[in-house]
């Protein structure tokens, strides 16, 4: 059986993504999606364009943190979304590398869902060993 990629976490004027994935590196593709589910549904967003993300940081929650926040730029100050992720996570020096691919927001094409205004580091976790597991909260 396939293991789900994510699951909805509802909370008070928040709401979270608990991601799964065979590696870190695709728990962290699974939060990304499941955070473009919130925003719409990433399954009708198409691989149009291609985004290069490169990113450090001090610890993996830090790190999580930070791919959802680039994302959440990009979407924001640019009106784009994601459905699919290709991501790299070394988990020895804390890096992420990413290909992104997703396209113009289109309110005629794609749902309306929830405007994410911030992730948070409310209840953040990140489980670098089977199973791998992250969550996170996000404002709204």
């Amino acid at each position: 059986m396939k293991q789900k990629q994510y699951e909805i976490i509802e909370h008070t004027a928040d709401v979270g993504i608990k991601a799964y994935g065979e590696t870190l590196s695709e728990a962290f593709e699974n939060a990304a999606k499941g955070m473009f589910d919130i925003i719409t549904d990433s399954s009708e967003v198409e691989s149009i364009g291609q985004y290069d993300i490169e990113l450090d940081a001090e610890d993996l929650e830090q790190l999580l943190v930070d791919w959802l926040s680039e994302l959440l730029f990009l979407n924001t100050s640019q009106n784009l979304v994601f459905g699919f992720f290709k991501v790299t996570v070394d988990d020895k020096r804390n890096h992420l590398s990413a290909h992104v691919f997703g396209e113009k927001y289109n309110t005629s094409k794609h749902r309306i869902g929830a405007e994410i205004k911030a992730v948070t580091y409310h209840m953040l976790k990140v489980r670098n060993k089977k199973p791998y597991e992250v969550q996170v909260l996000f404002d709204i």
